[in-house]
């Protein structure tokens, strides 16, 4: 029997695939090793770019695959401090690392309440089992 990835316990997931990581008083944004895997190959990540004010389930930018284009969506407002270039010149990232290299941008939360309403990493995984 393999044994799933577990998804990192420090971050927060929403149903749609995205994960939120509290550094210090930014939000870290990425998508889920389950949604880079139903995904596929991920051939185009465009991302809204530095200094753009994101409402609450704003879309942060889109992710394409070789199947399919999906926004990825924040649950926080605030304004994005970072972009992960690396992630846009290598899109692959976001299957290979979507918890390290793979971030996708940085938020400066005007308010992190939003991140109570998210799920745990457990709770996710038996969710979204990535095998």
């Amino acid at each position: 029997m393999t044994t799933p990835m577990m998804s990192p316990p420090n971050c927060k997931f929403t149903d749609s695939h995205e994960w939120f990581r509290v550094e210090g008083d930014l939000v870290v944004i990425g998508i889920t090793k389950y949604a880079a895997n139903e995904l596929t190959d991920v051939t185009y990540v465009g991302l809204k770019p530095k200094g753009t004010e994101i409402a609450t389930g704003s879309s942060i930018g889109e992710v394409e695959s070789v199947k399919t284009t999906s926004d990825v969506y924040s649950v926080l407002a605030g304004s994005i401090v970072e972009v992960n270039d690396v992630v846009s010149k290598d899109p692959s990232l976001v299957n290979s690392d979507p918890f390290g290299k793979g971030w996708l941008v940085k938020l400066k939360a005007t308010d992190t309440a939003g991140l109570s309403t998210l799920m745990d990493a457990p709770t996710y995984d038996a969710k979204h089992p990535v095998g």
